[in-house]
């Protein structure tokens, strides 16, 4: 199975490395205060979870979760990551992460300012458009009538290849949304941002086919 490195372990890399150790794969998790304060985590996931650094976490990881605000992802060192296909969860909110020029004027998308500090890596956008209740709730197994698609963005085929893979095998369908210049379909009060997985505050959540979400990709409107 794969290992997933995580860089950031809140409400989103927890969720995930949950579905990741269900499914069978080995977690290695950081954050930015030190791999003791993510004991209790670690001993909820079991032996398939390890802490470690951002350093250590990126080194382990075929596939590197990196999961923070947006305007600390240029904190991260950028060097650990060359070679890796990275998993971009990052949302912009300026009243958190101050004014970002380029996504204020939409001359780029929050994956593409990712790839261009990440230059090494292979970027794809993903996990940024669902609630953290509504992944740990939605995930069904492959062929389920009730499972869920979430939308993924990527310049590197194969790369999007693996995250596609990775995804399914953590419960969810995956529908292409094209390269990181597409990924504003994804952001922030976008169509498929949040709501289609079922009202926020509910964890239940209901049912996104990849049918209704490549309607919602496509009533996106700059």
């Amino acid at each position: 199975m794969t290992t997933i490195g995580l860089i950031g372990s809140g409400n989103i890399g927890s969720t995930v490395a949950r579905l990741a150790v269900a499914a069978g794969h080995t977690v290695v998790l950081s954050n930015s205060r030190g791999p003791e304060t993510l004991a209790p985590l670690i001993a909820e996931l079991g032996p398939n979870a390890r802490a470690g650094t951002p350093a250590e976490a990126a080194a382990a990881g075929d596939i590197v979760v990196v999961t923070v605000p947006m305007g600390a992802y240029g904190d991260i060192p950028a060097a650990p990551l060359d070679g890796k296909v990275l998993i971009d969860t990052t949302n912009y909110y300026p009243e958190r992460d101050g004014r970002i020029e380029e996504l204020e004027n939409g001359s780029a998308t929050t994956g593409e300012l990712v790839q261009k500090h990440f230059a090494g890596a292979k970027v794809v956008k993903g996990f940024n458009n669902i609630w953290f209740e509504h992944l740990r709730s939605l995930a069904r197994p492959a062929g389920s009538p009730e499972r869920s698609a979430l939308p993924v963005a990527g310049d590197d085929d194969v790369a999007k290849k693996q995250v596609a893979e990775f995804v399914d095998s953590i419960g969810y369908d995956v529908v292409d949304a094209g390269p990181l210049a597409e990924n504003w379909r994804t952001q922030r009060d976008s169509p498929v941002y949040v709501t289609p997985y079922g009202r926020h505050g509910d964890p239940a959540g209901a049912t996104a086919s990849s049918d209704y979400i490549r309607e919602r990709l496509s009533a996106a409107r700059r």
